[in-house]
């Protein structure tokens, strides 16, 4: 082994002493320079895929991210393994950028994190040209193609800046693709002769499961008894969240809720809790999950039906990440069809509205035309809509436009840290501590807490950390440290706990505003349809679960798993028949499938063939295997 050999980096950053499955082929395919892309699911260990060839190449690997907090979790992750990581997100400013940059040109730093909106900004293509860039990851790359659930403009500009710098080591990686999306990933990132690793979308240790029935709430009490261990329980609506956890309180159940509309500090908290052990379930909307590792779930139970069987299998599959048995169920009734295509409908807004909400937004942050391209705002969504007399749901809708149209990206709330940097050198910063007694002592806690980095790059601070240092109040602290920054003696960013809407394009006049129409219209009718795998997957009481979500992603098979409701129904159904008596009729001699539903007139023929499946899989009658056929519409034994 070498330094560069991956197996010696997987063993000294992350401690492990072999590979997942396929990972080691990919790195081995993205080392070579084959344009690989990697079908993993949720819990595949993706990142492994462009971290561990990013750490064995030359250069620094740009990573193409679509969320700030899955970025700043990649992040801090790998600077707490000692490898050198940056992130360019919304809301930094100016000087933190140019720093960042250079820190990335001209010191060790071997991942850069970045929105695809990024790289078509001047100032990032100037910086790039001074990089040596090794590798070029896309993570999440489904948000590269409109057929997909998480569509995001931006992506599709990715290949512009692969051309313009004539990158060859290239992965993009995602958890969920159909035919159509990874015919998408590899056509508009101008894949050449692409290398793809698609792990099977079978989970063995999962068992799927539905159930239609009026009181949900019963039966996701009888579940989370009958399955000890961590839970998670995704319903649609924030309110919900905090009912049903209180709820489980009141059955014994330790429960939490979680949803966008909490503050950082308590999202964080409630994670934090929940990872820990602390709770036992929680109670979530959709907002809940991305980026979290927690390898012990028991249970994921869907008490309203998801958007799309892609977010689904996302939500679903983070649960038994340690490959030991867990469970993930639907509980629906016929009311939860009827809204959730009466919620998919109604995602249909007019381009008048649209461009009124747009409008809006322009006078709410008083922006001329032409002006504040990647400009961040905090964005609070309850007085936006009051101040403009905007209803609330088609707002919402109105707003998914603009971003589906790459206008607009806004960012659930997350708890960003405050951030300084010094400006006057150490000799210039005496001078003014000499001069300024009454900030000496705020100063001297900063050198001391701080240090030397405080000179390198924007430092994040803790101003409750401060206070108790220089025995003043939190308020007063943020007063000083915003008037050193007038003063020029260093640059402080005061932590944010709003979400943020960043205008992606110069703003438009909203007449002109460059709708397409015909777009709109197509993807409203692919987030139809999506919707509608979805009923037709809670719905289905006859094909095996893990079977239709493989196919929904593209991928064939005969294979069952034995382990969802309908198959365990299918079984309970088989032993109605009796092996005992199928053995006996078998050990005669060949029957057709037609003589044996003689013998068991009560039942059915498809009843029979999976009889017999169910018994060559236990092994009962394997040595009929050759005489079967029981792809054939007349199978024989």
């Amino acid at each position: 082994m070498h330094l560069n050999d991956p197996l010696s980096i997987l063993k000294q950053y992350w401690g492990y002493s072999s590979f997942r499955p396929l990972q080691e082929e990919i790195i081995e395919s993205v080392i070579e320079g084959h344009h690989t892309l990697a079908l993993l699911p949720t819990g595949g260990g993706k990142s492994i895929c462009f971290q561990v060839p990013g750490l064995c190449l030359e250069g620094i690997c740009i990573v193409v991210s679509p969320l700030i907090a899955l970025m700043k979790d990649q992040v801090e992750q790998l600077r707490s393994r000692g490898i050198k990581a940056e992130a360019l997100f919304s809301g930094m400013s100016k000087r933190e950028i140019d720093i960042t940059l250079d820190n990335c040109i001209y010191g060790d730093i071997k991942f850069l994190y970045v929105s695809p909106e990024r790289l078509r900004t001047e100032l990032f293509l100037e910086r790039a040209k001074k990089m040596k860039i090794g590798l070029l990851a896309i993570d999440e790359a489904h948000c590269i193609s409109q057929w997909g659930y998480d569509f995001r403009p931006p992506y599709m500009q990715i290949a512009d800046f692969i051309q313009e710098f004539h990158l060859e080591k290239l992965i993009a990686v995602t958890a969920s693709a159909t035919k159509e999306v990874k015919e998408d990933i590899l056509s508009k990132l101008l894949f050449k002769a692409p290398k793809i690793f698609k792990k099977s979308f079978a989970r063995a240790n999962l068992s799927y499961s539905v159930f239609d029935l009026e009181n949900k709430e019963s039966k996701m009490m009888e579940i989370l008894n009958n399955v000890p261990g961590t839970g998670i329980v995704y319903v649609r609506s924030r309110k919900r969240t905090q009912l049903i956890a209180e709820k489980l309180r009141r059955n014994g159940v330790s429960a939490d809720y979680y949803h966008a509309g909490l503050s950082p500090q308590d999202r964080v908290s409630r994670q934090e809790a929940w990872i820990r052990g602390q709770i036992r379930v929680i109670v979530s909307t959709n907002a809940f999950g991305m980026g979290i590792d927690k390898p012990d779930v028991r249970s994921v139970i869907h008490y309203d039906l998801p958007d799309s069987l892609e977010a689904y299998y996302q939500e679903a599959g983070r649960a038994g990440r340690d490959e030991k048995k867990a469970y993930a169920v639907i509980l629906y009734h016929q009311g939860d069809i009827e809204d959730l295509e009466t919620r998919t409908e109604k995602s249909a807004v007019e381009v008048s509205f649209i461009k009124r909400v747009y409008q809006a937004l322009a006078n709410y942050y008083k922006l001329a035309v032409g002006s504040n391209a990647l400009s961040s705002f905090d964005f609070l969504y309850a007085d936006f809509t009051a101040t403009f007399n905007l209803p609330l749901v088609e707002t919402y809708h109105a707003l998914s436009k603009l971003e589906d149209e790459g206008l607009i990206q806004i960012t659930d709330a997350y708890r960003e840290a405050s951030r300084i940097l010094m400006l006057l050198k150490p000799e210039e910063l005496y001078k003014f501590q000499v001069a300024h007694e009454n900030f000496d002592p705020l100063i001297k806690v900063l050198l001391r807490l701080y240090g030397g980095e405080l000179y390198v790059g924007f430092v994040n601070i803790k101003e409750q950390d401060i206070s108790k240092l220089v025995k003043e109040s939190v308020p007063k602290v943020i007063k000083d440290l915003e008037y050193l920054q007038k003063l020029d003696v260093l640059e402080y960013h005061h932590g944010s706990d709003q979400a943020q809407i960043t205008f992606l394009t110069p703003r438009y006049d909203a007449n002109n505003l460059p709708l397409d129409k015909k777009q709109i219209a197509w993807r409203r009718q692919v987030t139809m349809e999506k919707a509608k795998s979805v009923a037709k997957y809670a719905q289905n009481v006859i094909r095996c679960r893990t079977q239709i979500i493989q196919e929904y992603f593209d991928e064939q098979t005969d294979q069952e798993c034995g382990v969802c409701d309908v198959c365990l129904e299918k079984r309970r159904k088989v032993t109605t028949i009796g092996e005992k008596e199928i053995m006996s009729v078998l050990s005669r001699g060949d029957h057709s499938v037609q003589q044996l539903k003689k013998t068991f007139p009560n039942v059915g023929e498809e009843q029979i063939i999976q009889a017999l499946r169910m018994l060559m899989d236990e092994g009962l009658v394997y040595e009929y295997h050759s005489r079967f056929g029981l792809k054939s519409d007349q199978p024989k034994t």
